[in-house]
């Protein structure tokens, strides 16, 4: 952005600095250059854009800490540009995505050429995590030192979590020594099986095999006594029920470098929505009953949920309308996790500043980006907000290649 602009008359929110105040906000390169109420027209320079921003908020660009893209690979399903796009369009300027690509991000000339696409499409900033394993196989560890020197964020299998628990403290280990982050998918794969909703009467009504809340809380725990063992960082990447909710907090009492996200799929819905055989939500981790979504915004409220992401997974006609054992996992969310998120701002469940910090300030912290905050002399990545303007999603508007939304 080689234009100064200033935006006048906001209210400014920042999560970082816990700041809430009616002024403006004059960007300068591409950068912050001051903020506050004294910030007016006139301190604009010359040629500046001018942007009344009356009745609305200013806030840090929102950074999403799960985003399935299918570039390459799977190009079909979502592009980078397309991606991009849809991310901008909710808010997003900055996302992290996943290494399942064909083939797998799990070596740096694949970080590389992430990162040249993502500059090349110039759409907000993409930041590649890397495999943990080669080929995503679960066996054999790929070259953490190498692809954080490469740009990698972070290190996950992405929707695969590793069930060796011997190669997932390895990876703990190396990791620690490279002050780099694991980002686990906590679902013991065995206890999944053939489960494609959540284990309950709801399912035996549907004649559907469950997926046991079990099995994200046993490998929540054994990695959480793993991490202990290798005094490492570590992220879960998607928690989804009220006991899991129980073994993270003895984790963080008992000061474990641990932090822990929820999607906006399972803070706004629940088992249910899956109604007559709906494959649009058909997620991985299953949506859970009432109990378990209340407890998780609970958590969010508290804090003990660090982040919200969108788990944004595109899919197509020929996986998604099929019968619902045979449709692939899997939902939209990146245009949608703002507004879907303000409906618990509205109904009082969080307050907007917690919202916030749990998809700007707090992922940027955990991934150690640039950006989520509105300080002096930090890239402008920020977004104006209507928190009342009524929104009806229509599938035609949606930038996503795919329309697979629950919503």
């Amino acid at each position: 952005m080689s234009r100064p602009a200033v935006v006048i008359n906001a209210r400014l929110l920042d999560p970082a600095s816990r700041l809430d105040v009616k002024g403006g906000l004059l960007i300068v390169g591409g950068r912050i250059a001051e903020l506050g109420p004294q910030v007016s027209v006139s301190l604009a320079p010359g040629g500046a854009e001018v942007i009344d921003a009356r009745g609305l908020c200013l806030a840090p660009g929102l950074v999403d800490m799960r985003v399935q893209l299918g570039e390459p690979g799977a190009e079909h399903k979502e592009r980078i540009d397309s991606g991009a796009a849809a991310a901008a369009a909710g808010g997003v300027t900055s996302m992290a995505v996943l290494p399942n690509t064909d083939p797998p991000i799990d070596d740096p000339a694949m970080v590389e050429f992430v990162a040249r696409r993502a500059r090349q499409v110039k759409l907000g900033k993409v930041y590649p995590y890397a495999a943990i394993t080669k080929q995503l196989k679960g066996e054999e560890l790929a070259e953490i030192g190498l692809l954080k020197a490469a740009g990698a964020v972070a290190f996950t299998d992405g929707e695969r979590a590793l069930a060796n628990a011997r190669v997932m403290r390895r990876a703990l280990t190396y990791a620690r020594d490279f002050d780099a982050l694991v980002v686990h998918h906590t679902e013991d794969p065995h206890l999944v099986g053939e489960g494609v909703m959540n284990e309950g009467e709801f399912a035996a009504r549907l004649g559907l095999v469950g997926v046991p809340k079990a099995a994200e809380t046993i490998m929540l725990e054994r990695d959480l006594r793993l991490v202990a063992l290798s005094e490492s960082r570590y992220h879960a990447a998607s928690l989804t029920c009220a006991e899991s909710l129980d073994v993270l907090l003895r984790g963080k009492e008992l000061g474990l470098a641990i932090t822990a996200a929820a999607s906006i799929n399972h803070l706004t819905l629940n088992e249910m929505d899956v109604g007559a055989y709906r494959t649009f939500c058909k997620v991985s981790p299953p949506l859970r009953p009432e109990a378990d979504r209340t407890a998780l915004v609970a958590a969010l409220a508290s804090g003990l949920i660090d982040v919200v992401m969108s788990d944004h997974n595109p899919q197509d006609v020929e996986t998604k309308r099929l019968p619902f054992a045979e449709a692939e996992p899997g939902a939209i969310g990146i245009e949608t996790m703002l507004t879907a998120a303000l409906r618990l701002v509205h109904a009082g469940d969080i307050k907007l500043m917690t919202l916030l910090k749990a998809t700007s300030s707090r992922p940027a912290e955990i991934l150690g980006l640039p950006g989520g905050n509105l300080r002096p002399g930090s890239p402008a990545d920020v977004i104006v907000v209507d928190l009342d303007v009524p929104w009806v999603l229509d599938r035609e508007e949606l930038k996503s290649k795919c329309k697979n939304s629950p919503f």
